[in-house]
């Protein structure tokens, strides 16, 4: 069933003079076609005039375009992540796979159901007769401690007394100790009788609370039931088609993940909105682009009219199945894992190396069994050797110094010295633009932790993130590009990247950076210097390999 409206927009410049793409954008990484371009151009000048979603746009959204072939020729469509002003459904856009807003739906009824729980739950948390009864219990359930407490504090003052009287005094006679039973007696049956009297005073109190809290309890169990059934009707509900014309719903499609349920909002980013509406009119996709309109969100990295990659926590699942049938770019990072490529050995002996890692040659192996890596090399280097063994890392696009233990215990003690931050690394940058009202030197502490719903993009975050440190120093600028050392304290993923990138730290992204900024020749970030002290000899050992930029 095709909608009844058409969301296609016939490009205003003329387009004839550029080639159409051999195949389809690998959503994950790649360049913008010029053809995405100039929709996404179109696409930012009409936002740029909708006055009455400033205060939304200015916050910051994630937009699409794709560009498609229909009988007529090209156009493109365009779409928004989520909601635009708490709406789904705007001319200029695609409409979403499944209308979960419809007021007459399933959903909005089955919401405001439990949204009705939700105000039964809370009237009956804030009932007078509910709060009273609560805080009474909690003055008489300290009242009964304390006389609990006083009379076994009495009696076992009297047990004390009566030790000392016959360790010290003279024997007691055949009478005084049958007193001394009968009154030990007598006290234990006293506290026996204040507990049980106690325990009746409140049992009446905890009867009538206990009847509030059952109801209480039972709507959170009938709120959390709806909610979870809510939730899977609404997974069935996405029906994903693919070029073939299969479809699969989220369910389906996320069964064979990790965490096998879809993540909230699965569905709703823009790729699979665009690809859906081109599939439900019989349009062939073309190409693709998403870019970010507005401000950065506090805890990520995210520029004003860049473009990035689609995430994957959310639609990698999704476009495996939708691109089903397309033909596809090849992920351009595979292409550099199988490029030979020199790896220069800058130190040597026979306990551990330091090589020169270039660019686009991984640390450790990835996930395909013939990735280009330092640990690969040096496993054919030295094939009788126990090890070698990575000691730290660095990203598959930033160059520089890496070092390599022979051993497990020199990899232990390097690692040790990695641990106790003794060992010394210097990186040089080139940053997109021009840093003003910056400090020409400084520290940037931002805790960073992995984002789960887009690997391996870190988030900033003051509660989930481990602490991130690094010291900078300004070297110059010189076109649009600022160069910058950098000292890094700790040792986080992307934590340079990050702490380049981001409003809180310089505000500038590492030129080249594909995650973080826009993409350029390469990752302008090279570990130039390394310092420190040899497991063996006790040497410090200091290198330098300068950045061919």
């Amino acid at each position: 069933m095709q909608p009844a409206s058409s969301p296609l927009h016939p490009f205003r410049h003329q387009v004839s003079h550029l080639a159409l793409p051999a195949k389809f954008t690998y959503p994950f990484h790649y360049t913008p076609h010029p053809l995405c371009v100039l929709a996404a151009e179109e696409v930012k000048a009409y936002l740029a005039g909708q006055t009455q979603w400033r205060q939304e746009l200015d916050a910051g959204k994630m937009f699409g375009v794709l560009v498609v072939q229909t009988t007529e020729g090209i156009g493109y469509l365009a779409a928004f992540s989520g909601l635009l002003a708490g709406e789904n459904l705007h001319p200029f856009f695609v409409p979403p796979v499944y209308d979960l807003l419809r007021p007459d739906g399933y959903f909005k009824q089955e919401e405001e159901r439990i949204s009705a729980i939700n105000r039964q739950i809370e009237a009956e948390e804030l009932d007078d007769r509910y709060l009273t009864l609560a805080k009474e219990l909690r003055r008489e359930e300290e009242s009964a401690q304390m006389a609990i407490g006083h009379a076994k504090a009495e009696m076992k003052a009297a047990k004390a007394s009566r030790e000392l009287r016959r360790k010290t005094g003279p024997a007691p006679t055949e009478v005084e100790a049958a007193a001394m039973v009968r009154e030990s007696q007598h006290q234990k049956a006293e506290v026996k009788r204040l507990e049980r009297s106690w325990k009746e005073r409140l049992m009446d109190l905890k009867a009538e609370l206990a009847r509030y809290e059952e109801r209480i309890s039972g709507l959170k169990a009938e709120r959390k039931n709806r909610s979870a059934a809510l939730q899977q009707w609404l997974f069935a509900q996405f029906k994903i088609l693919n070029a073939r014309g299969e479809t699969k719903d989220l369910c389906e499609i996320f069964a064979r993940t990790v965490h096998r349920v879809p993540p909230a909002g699965a569905g709703e980013c823009a790729l699979p909105k665009l690809l859906q509406c081109a599939y439900l009119h019989g349009w062939k996709p073309l190409a693709m682009a998403e870019f970010w309109w507005g401000r950065s969100p506090l805890n990520e990295v995210r520029y004003h009219g860049y473009y990035y990659p689609s995430c994957r926590g959310k639609c990698e699942p999704i476009l495996t199945h939708a691109l089903q049938g397309l033909e596809v770019d090849e992920n351009p990072l595979s292409a550099h894992l199988h490029e030979a490529k020199e790896l220069e050995v800058v130190f040597e002996d026979e306990w551990l190396l330091v090589v020169n890692k270039p660019a686009g040659m991984l640390s450790v192996p990835g996930k395909g069994a013939d990735d280009d890596s330092v640990y690969r090399r040096m496993k054919e280097r030295y094939p009788k050797v126990t090890g070698p063994l990575i000691v730290h890392r660095l990203d598959m696009a930033t160059s520089g110094l890496l070092l390599v233990a022979k051993t497990k215990e020199v990899h232990r003690q390097l690692q040790a010295q990695f641990a106790a931050r003794s060992i010394k690394k210097r990186y040089i940058a080139l940053l997109d633009g021009l840093l003003t009202d910056i400090p020409q030197e400084g520290r940037i502490s931002l805790p960073l932790c992995l984002d789960p719903l887009d690997r391996p993009r870190q988030l900033v975050s003051f509660e989930h993130g481990k602490p991130a440190i690094t010291d900078y120093r300004l070297l110059e600028q010189a076109g649009d590009r600022t160069r910058v050392l950098f000292y890094p304290l700790t040792g986080r993923t992307h934590q340079l990247r990050v702490h380049a990138a981001h409003p809180a730290g310089l505000g500038h992204p590492i030129a080249g950076d594909t995650l973080y900024g826009q993409k350029a020749e390469r990752l302008y970030l090279h570990a130039e210097y390394l310092e420190f002290r040899h497991p063996v000899s006790g040497d410090t050992i200091c290198l330098q390999a300068e950045a061919d930029f």
